[in-house]
């Protein structure tokens, strides 16, 4: 039996760009809030609702454990990552302010001046991003350029650090910062974009105290924001 494929076939990429939409298609079930936080992700239930073989929905739900989205327990198969409370998002900033200062610090000189100007065009797609999501009504399509711009941005700075243990421990830290998409708010992209803007500036003039000093001010000010969208949340519940 022949295993060669007809002219033109292209069956791994066709199966890479289904596996990424089931992917997206499940994190926006996440996001939404259509399955709950810590409510059961069913395979056979989310391949049903996709018109879709499990296949696919078993590797986004892989996929999403990794990213601390869903939990997988022996018998149970998998289940919506339950929401932090108001202390584990304090515990959670507590060390982001620890460690990613201190990384922005240490990133001052490392960021050749290709890596600069990625960092810039991050700060330009945010402001784009903002600007579609205030226009939008679907809040977690509207959010979730800029929240992977955003995530982009503090990994490059944290990845030039020059500390790879320290990089992956933010990066493992802003994880769990996708649970709270679901606390979006327009008003929040310019006010973050801004702070970014001020630690690129601080990291391009090579002023490692005033870079160390932004990115502090920037996770502050986040940690505010979510906090009192988290309060603000727990009150109309």
């Amino acid at each position: 039996m022949s295993t060669e494929s007809a002219p033109g076939a292209h069956f791994l990429p066709a199966r890479r760009a289904l596996a990424d939409d089931v992917y997206d298609a499940v994190l926006g079930l996440l996001m939404d809030q259509i399955i709950e936080p810590g409510s059961r992700a069913s395979i056979d239930g989310i391949a049903r609702q996709l018109n879709v073989s499990p296949t696919p929905v078993r590797e986004a739900l892989a996929r999403l454990e990794s990213e601390g989205l869903v939990v997988k327990q022996a018998l149970k198969g998998y289940t919506a990552a339950p929401l932090l409370d108001s202390e584990g998002l304090r515990q959670l900033f507590e060390m982001r302010r620890l460690m990613e200062p201190y990384a922005t610090r240490k990133a001052v000189g490392e960021l050749t001046t290709e890596t600069l100007a990625e960092l810039e065009e991050l700060c330009d797609a945010m402001h784009a991003s903002g600007e579609a999501a205030q226009s939008g009504d679907d809040r977690f399509r509207d959010y979730r350029d800029f929240a992977d711009q955003d995530a982009a941005f503090h990994r490059i700075i944290a990845e030039h650090s020059g500390n790879a243990l320290l990089s992956d421990a933010i990066a493992r830290l802003r994880s769990h910062m996708h649970q709270y998409r679901v606390y979006f708010k327009h008003g929040v992209v310019e006010e973050t974009s801004g702070e970014h803007e001020a630690v690129l500036e601080a990291l391009r003039v090579g002023d490692a105290e005033a870079a160390e000093k932004a990115m502090l001010d920037h996770i502050t000010k986040s940690y505010t924001r979510i906090s009192a969208s988290l309060a603000d949340a727990d009150q109309h519940s």
